[in-house]
């Protein structure tokens, strides 16, 4: 269905307290620097409760209070991005839109139109040159209410996002002792480099693509996760994850429906975002802000017989290799540039085609309590991205919905596909 938003305010919340002057300048690290300038978005759906015209405006007045506080311990976000290099940390605020939505959050809950959604964010998402920030609350006809943020991929990766989001809930119902001050120290683990000749932007597009989303229920992944251990390849060997087997599951629908037998002079690759967090020596606490995120890139082989279950495999190898060794060559930065700068070159002559996987599975993304409730659904709008699948858990934690975008010609052919639909529901499970 097609949403009628109006908004109805707009206001500038700065921190609760000036920002000292020695952290007026906030570094972008070499991660933050080849990051895309897009946001990334989160919407968090609530449910009415009581009057609601009067607990909406109680509610819009806590959440800009406790945003306030928030963005004394997160001040570059209240600041403004420069020259892809540092962020001016000038206490100029976050904008907080306020809008009116003609329609019950009922009839978006049960069924989402991802390409609608971005009418519940403040921003077009390919906006991000110079807010960190940005937050809109929407109120339904109902009285529910939906937060819909975007923070800038300059600044910080999801983790970021989830982890500021926490802490605003926390800060919200007044929870000292949850609230966990965020670390900036990516710019003297990852150096700043000269990255003239690269384009971040590279991979951008809003033309022509089509996003849908899949839901799998329990039942449905547990058997592709059997499938995917039948092979002699896994023997001895942990069970396929969740995200692992849909993983896998979706490249081969992919494949099947894009018909890569045609084209035998491209390259076919999977890429999954993986965090470094936990993969750096030592491992970095979960609120260390800032994008610390790379790619792991598993070229399957391609055919029809048993090899297709070692994909699997594959794609733990891939992935395996974003070790510790890894990450000390990524902190050099420039070999790593090089690197990035050959795969967008592939990428614009049309000679590599990727299928893009990013898992925000486990993340806390239902614990965002600001005091009135836990969000009764969390989604994500349509992205800029083509050959983009992007998982999140169900509102029950046992299933995931998979939302992904192509463009119109393979979403035509990929919809259809028999196999994906015999595993997938059409609404919320």
């Amino acid at each position: 269905m097609k949403l009628e938003i109006e908004v109805i305010s707009n206001e500038i919340i700065k921190p609760s307290s000036p920002t000292p002057d020695h952290l007026h300048h906030y570094q972008l690290s070499f991660l933050d620097q080849i990051s895309p300038p897009v946001y990334n978005p989160l919407l968090l759906f609530y449910p009415t409760d009581g009057d609601a015209k009067i607990n909406n405006i109680e509610k819009s007045n806590q959440l800009k209070q406790s945003l306030s506080e928030t963005l004394k311990l997160y001040y570059p976000l209240a600041g403004r991005i420069r020259d892809n290099l540092f962020v001016e940390c000038n206490d100029e605020g976050v904008p907080f839109f306020q809008a009116e939505v003609r329609c019950r959050l009922s009839q978006v809950v049960e069924n989402p139109v991802p390409s609608e959604l971005n009418k519940l964010i403040p921003f077009a998402l390919d906006d991000a040159e110079e807010l960190p920030l940005g937050i809109q609350y929407n109120i339904f006809e109902c009285g529910g209410t939906v937060i819909g943020l975007g923070i800038s991929h300059k600044i910080g990766d999801a983790l970021s996002l989830f982890t500021f989001v926490k802490t605003w809930a926390a800060t919200a119902r007044e929870e000292a002792d949850l609230i966990i001050s965020p670390e900036f120290v990516s710019a003297t683990l990852f150096p700043p480099i000269n990255i003239s000749g690269f384009r971040p932007a590279t991979g951008i597009t809003k033309e022509g693509v089509v996003t849908k989303r899949f839901v799998f229920c329990s039942s449905s992944i547990e058997t592709l996760r059997e499938k995917y251990s039948e092979s002699g390849s896994l023997e001895n060997q942990r069970p396929p994850s969740r995200v692992e087997a849909l993983s896998v599951f979706m490249w081969r629908r992919f494949m099947a429906a894009t018909k890569v037998e045609s084209r035998p002079e491209r390259i076919y690759s999977m890429i999954h975002a993986v965090n470094l967090r936990s993969r750096m020596e030592p491992p970095l606490p979960e609120y260390s802000f800032g994008n610390y995120y790379r790619v792991a890139f598993t070229i399957p082989s391609i055919g029809t017989g048993g090899e297709n279950y070692s994909l699997v495999n594959q794609v733990r190898d891939s992935i395996g290799k974003l070790d510790k060794q890894y990450v000390k060559k990524l902190q050099k930065g420039n070999e790593h540039l090089d690197f990035i700068k050959e795969q967008a070159a592939s990428f614009l002559k049309g000679e590599m085609v990727s299928l893009n996987f990013t898992s925000l599975c486990r993340f806390p993304l239902y614990e965002a309590d600001f005091g009135w409730a836990k969000p009764i659904w969390v989604g994500s709008p349509s992205l800029t991205f083509k050959n983009l699948v992007v998982f999140m858990d169900t509102a029950s934690g046992d299933g995931i919905e998979a939302l992904v975008h192509l463009n119109e010609e393979d979403m035509v052919k990929f919809q259809e596909d028999e196999e994906l639909l015999r595993h997938t529901v059409p609404t919320i499970c």
